[in-house]
């Protein structure tokens, strides 16, 4: 255990009902403690709060009890303050969460087979709602479509606790805005935006999330909140997408589409850059733009064109970089069949851990499926998260002699181009970190 007491909680263990000082804040409940929920939580308790952090995980609660954070934005420096401030505890039971004056519910909201799976929104808040107060604030982030918090939540919250939202407590909803591994903006420098059920309940959630930002934006209701988050996803899906179909066309043009976007860029109005890339991975991307296609689909009866075309041209680039590696493995006189591939990376993004909707891990297993020998250098993500079918190795120059092709596939920091394009007999470079007679970028 690293400096500091780390006074957690797991299981059964019996709280230490503490008095609140004149600096306290309040109680706030987190429930869910990953990307969104844990930094949340942490800057709550620098500013004030007492917090009680939920997670169905029982090693991320006992990695938190040593101090131990799987967060790249929550440094084990930050959890240990947290834990000596002696207002940060961990458990995985919610009969701890009494008396709470603010509740935020960062809980996953995956597709199933192409539908919303909002069961652990509705978990949470049948959880939370017998310990609800007159006067207490439940605050949703979860990622979702718009009409969630007032027609799945609150009906919820109300059953369980015999109160009305509105009357005898306040909700809102505020999406998340966490990008992992991003040096510059985080959770207290990125504006929120925030919304209430009423005006009272808007008032309330401003009050909170003022203590926790820089700066607040107020929308007029929920669901325009709730639309703001897939609005924001939506529009990075379709030019990622843009870009990806320009970088498949490009090369037969005899362009380089890399060179055209940073070209592009200079214009100072009217272009933004989107890069090409593997595919789209982690939480919001693959996921987010389908969540409004579905209501809308349901709803309204119409589809949403440019997200459904958006999430064809995303979705098959794995398949467009394995048929490149094919055809250059080919030109050197050899099949993918048997032919070792050292990937650079298997998160989603570079310089984080995060591998959800991955398109490496995409890219790894159609490797695998075609006979390839894989094996996979990546240097942020735990171990025990790794699928058992992927070999992980170090990345040194042995391991980048001894590959057939070096597959870029998610451009670390960590990973020395330059070793890459000396010592690498044939590169694909998904990600445009690399140069040389041997290096192919997408």
């Amino acid at each position: 255990m690293k400096a500091g007491v780390c006074r957690f909680l797991y299981s059964n263990e019996v709280v230490t009902v503490r008095q609140r000082s004149d600096v306290d804040k309040g109680k706030l409940i987190v429930v869910g403690l990953g990307y969104v929920g844990l930094p949340l939580a942490v800057r709550a308790v620098e500013v004030g709060y007492s917090v009680v952090g939920v997670d169905t995980d029982e090693l991320r609660v006992k990695r938190l009890g040593a101090c131990d954070s799987y967060i790249e934005g929550v440094d084990d420096a930050r959890l240990v303050a947290a834990a000596d401030s002696g207002r940060f505890h961990a458990t995985t039971e919610y009969k701890y969460i009494d008396g709470f004056d603010v509740c935020v519910i960062t809980v996953p909201t995956p597709l199933r087979e192409g539908v919303p799976d909002l069961s652990f929104v509705e978990c949470a808040g049948r959880s939370v709602a017998p310990h609800l107060t007159p006067g207490a604030t439940v605050v949703l982030e979860s990622t979702t479509y718009p009409g969630t918090t007032e027609s799945l939540l609150r009906p919820l919250l109300e059953a369980g606790s015999g109160l009305t939202a509105g009357d005898h407590f306040h909700l809102g909803y505020s999406p998340e805005r966490i990008d992992p591994g991003n040096p510059d903006w985080h959770l207290e420098n990125t504006p929120k935006v925030i919304s209430g059920i009423d005006a009272a309940s808007l008032s309330r959630v401003e009050r909170f999330y003022g203590d926790i930002v820089e700066r607040t934006v107020s929308v007029s209701s929920c669901r325009t909140a709730e639309l703001t988050k897939l609005l924001e996803n939506t529009y990075r899906h379709v030019n990622i997408a843009l870009v990806n179909e320009m970088a498949m066309v490009s090369r037969q043009l005899g362009a380089d589409i890399w060179e055209a976007v940073d070209a592009a860029s200079t214009k100072p109005f009217g272009f933004m850059p989107f890069r090409p890339g593997p595919g789209v991975g982690g939480h919001c991307l693959p996921v987010d733009p389908s969540y409004l296609s579905w209501q809308v689909k349901r709803l309204l009866k119409r589809d949403l064109r440019f997200i459904s075309l958006a999430n064809e041209i995303n979705d098959h680039m794995p398949d467009h970089v394995v048929r490149r590696i094919t055809r250059g493995l080919n030109e050197r006189g050899k099949s993918v069949k048997g032919s070792r591939v050292l990937q650079l990376g298997l998160a989603y993004k570079k310089n984080t851990g995060d591998i959800r909707e991955s398109p490496a891990l995409v890219l790894a297993r159609s490797l695998l499926a075609l006979g390839a020998r894989l094996v996979v250098s990546e240097p942020h993500t735990d171990a025990y998260l790794v699928p058992l079918d992927i070999t992980r190795v170090e990345f040194n120059e042995a391991e980048i002699r001894a590959a057939d092709v070096v597959l870029v596939a998610t451009d670390h920091d960590a990973f020395d181009y330059a070793l890459v394009e000396r010592a690498g007999a044939y590169v694909l470079d998904t990600r445009n970190r690399c140069r040389g007679e041997r290096v192919e970028i997408l």
